[in-house]
């Protein structure tokens, strides 16, 4: 299980505030329904769990989504990220 944070994908945060992949790739304020939808068209298994807060923003409920993936976190999330770019544009 890979755990995905908005915060991974979001092209409004540095690298050191939690982004993981390249502003290129990354979304302006993903949400975790943004990424759901993508997971669904990727066929992914996931979980969600909305109540949890990001680590490195303890006190916002962003929520968190848990994936099944057999590879890479990166590999997924470049994935993800692709198809929230199809979906938002």
């Amino acid at each position: 299980m890979i755990t995905i944070w908005p915060q991974y994908l979001d092209k409004n945060l540095s690298l050191s505030e939690g982004r993981k992949v390249s502003k290129e790739l990354a979304v302006a304020e993903p949400t975790i329904s943004d990424i759901e939808r993508a997971l669904k068209r990727l066929g992914l298994k996931y979980t969600i769990d909305k109540e949890k807060a990001y680590p490195g923003k303890w006190y916002e409920k962003s929520g968190r989504i848990l994936v099944e993936w057999e590879g890479k976190k990166l590999e997924l999330l470049k994935e993800v990220s692709l198809k929230l770019n199809e979906i938002k544009n």
